[in-house]
């Protein structure tokens, strides 16, 4: 009876992890652009400095720091970014890419593409 227990107590807890870590990722659809080549070796608003090569975004809320998988929908080739600037919340995309990233996106050309931009939430491993 007492192995019972802690069984149900652990079916409980894995429940509530599950639960836990698929309630807060975030998801967004919409237009991205990228950086002007004017902003190269400017502080953003995190203080980091912008460097074209570099694989940052802005987004309009979410946290400096916050790693984001964005995939064009145009082409389903996929990037990590990392979000260390701020956009203007009247701004009609939901971010702006580094140029390396709307070069891995294969968008450059066009200046403007739909993406899917997810958060990704780092796991620790169990050694």
């Amino acid at each position: 009876m007492n192995g019972l227990k802690y069984w149900i107590f652990g079916i409980m807890t894995l429940g509530l992890l599950v639960s836990f870590t698929y309630q807060n990722i975030f998801k967004q659809t919409g237009n991205a652009s990228y950086y002007s080549s004017k902003f190269q070796g400017r502080r953003t608003a995190s203080g980091t400095p912008y460097h074209k090569d570099s694989m940052y975004c802005a987004h309009k809320s979410l946290k400096y720091g916050t790693l984001l998988r964005v995939t064009n929908l145009k082409n389903d080739s996929t990037i990590i970014v990392k979000v260390v600037d701020r956009m203007g919340k009247s701004s009609p995309h939901i971010i702006d890419l580094s140029f390396s990233g709307a070069q891995k996106l294969n968008f450059v050309r066009s200046g403007i593409t739909k993406v899917q931009v997810e958060e990704i939430i780092p796991v620790a491993k169990a050694d």
